[in-house]
């Protein structure tokens, strides 16, 4: 599918702004100013930028580890997205969640946590809750090849393909579990066979190519809409970091990630809308430099932003619970 040329001007802006957005996590990560580990998606935008695009506002979308772009996508305003992974007050969830627990629930970002695979589970209740409102609402539901190897992901697809839920499993396959290659740990050369062993129509598509990644994803949730149950598309891509960044990914041989780097997604859209569309050098270098302003704008502002008060620390801990310190 060809995407009209507004349509796919604007998922480049998305590709651009979460590369840039990435880059500067990846910065700030390095020089010690954000806590803890941070996973990046740098290489693998277009899966993001995609499935978001592809999806409706009031779809709920379960992120992964690496879902920072999608976060930033889903309707949150991205400075408090990125204030958030800074730890800070003024971040989406008040610099409680960081890096890996973003979520906000007015635009249906249902967050990840640091138990891998649990989202394979929480995301059939969403599912069943838009097939008991009756309601075209979907579900989507990010994954790594590492997570098939979670024993959830079996009961989750089992369950989705026996009561018809419209949930999208939307597997990011960026050839690493960590340091373990995929075909080191599955027989399958496909992953998308993991669906097909509970009939779930499943494909394997280009993850780098945008337009793939929509018009799969668009197809997949009209069905699942029109109660045909759920989908898992393999998206084949690469993450150009480690598994975290500062991992040196020694176990990668150079020419591989060279060869993935040469399949740039965001440079593959780039060309497509100057050789499809005719936009100049000139013409995206200021669209870029619009946004490169915008990215300048979120780090000031959470580089100024207040950190969490420690009186405030307990706080939202139990629910409706007072907490003693």
């Amino acid at each position: 599918m060809a995407l009209a040329k507004e349509r796919l001007l604007k998922v480049y802006k998305d590709m651009f702004m979460i590369r840039r957005f990435e880059e500067v996590i990846q910065e700030y990560a390095a020089n010690g100013t954000i806590p803890g580990f941070v996973h990046l998606s740098i290489g693998q935008e277009a899966c993001q930028a995609g499935v978001v695009e592809a999806l409706q506002r009031t779809d709920y979308k379960f992120p992964d580890h690496r879902g920072h772009g999608a976060i930033a996508l889903c309707g949150t305003d991205p400075k408090l997205v990125m204030a958030e992974i800074f730890a800070k007050a003024t971040g989406i969830n008040g610099g409680r969640g960081g890096s890996m627990h973003v979520n906000d629930l007015e635009y249906r970002n249902m967050g990840f946590n640091g138990i891998q695979g649990s989202t394979m589970v929480t995301c059939l209740g969403t599912a069943f809750a838009s097939v008991y409102n009756k309601t075209k609402d979907v579900t989507a539901v990010f994954l790594g090849d590492g997570t098939l190897g979670e024993g959830a992901c079996h009961e989750s697809l089992n369950l989705a393909a026996t009561w018809k839920l419209p949930v999208l499993y939307c597997l990011v396959n960026n050839q690493y579990a960590i340091s373990t290659n995929y075909h080191d740990a599955h027989p399958q050369q496909e992953l998308k066979t993991w669906g097909e062993g509970y009939e779930i129509p499943s494909c394997r598509i280009d993850g780098n190519d945008v337009e793939a990644v929509i018009e799969t994803v668009e197809v997949a949730a009209e069905h699942a809409r029109n109660g045909e149950g759920p989908a898992l598309i393999e998206m084949m891509t690469y993450r150009w970091q480690g598994h975290f960044a500062g991992d040196p990914a020694a176990y990668r041989p150079e020419e591989e990630v060279a060869a993935w780097k040469a399949k740039d997604p965001v440079k593959k859209t780039r060309g497509d809308l100057m050789q499809k569309h005719g936009f100049s050098e000139e013409a995206l270098t200021a669209i870029e430099a619009g946004i490169e302003a915008d990215i300048a704008e979120m780090l000031r502002f959470s580089l100024e932003s207040p950190a969490p008060k420690i009186e405030e620390a307990l706080t939202f801990v139990y629910a409706d619970r007072e907490v003693e310190a």
